[in-house]
């Protein structure tokens, strides 16, 4: 008995339906996905609008923190040339900071005071916010 399988077991020949000697028998496999068709296409389908609506916000605060980088360079510089004595025309040329860009000049007490602000659009869809930055110097004798 030494290498031999115990008799009885399908297969065998043991006469119990199996296969014959030596054959093997057939493996019958359920499809292990097959009540799951077309769900990838069900899921994206759901996932894909809400993949898009945070893009466009990541865009849209990519572009609000642009824009507020924008209008600090913009107050620094016009501080720096108020502080130098330029009239406001030039400050405000050099706060300019885009189009549509708001400078604010105000002197007092041997200090200048810049404001830029600029509004930012979300993708055209009418929602807007406004972004500023303001700025300080002492003016120069």
């Amino acid at each position: 008995m030494t290498g031999r399988r115990p008799p009885g077991r399908p297969g065998e020949g043991s006469g119990h339906g199996g296969a014959a000697r030596g054959a093997a028998a057939p493996v019958v496999r359920p499809r292990p996905w097959s009540g799951d068709r077309g769900s990838v296409t069900a899921e994206l389908a759901l996932a894909l609008p809400v993949v898009l609506v945070l893009l466009v916000l990541v865009l849209a605060v990519g572009s609000a923190v642009a824009t507020r980088l924008a209008c600090e360079e913009g107050a620094r510089a016009a501080a720096r040339a108020a502080a130098l004595g330029e009239d406001d025309a030039a400050v405000r040329a050099a706060g300019a900071a885009g189009d549509g860009a708001r400078v604010e000049v105000g002197r007092a007490d041997g200090w200048v005071r810049v404001t830029v602000s600029r509004r930012v659009e979300v993708a055209r869809w009418g929602t807007a916010w406004t972004v500023e930055a303001t700025a300080s110097a002492a003016v120069e004798p």
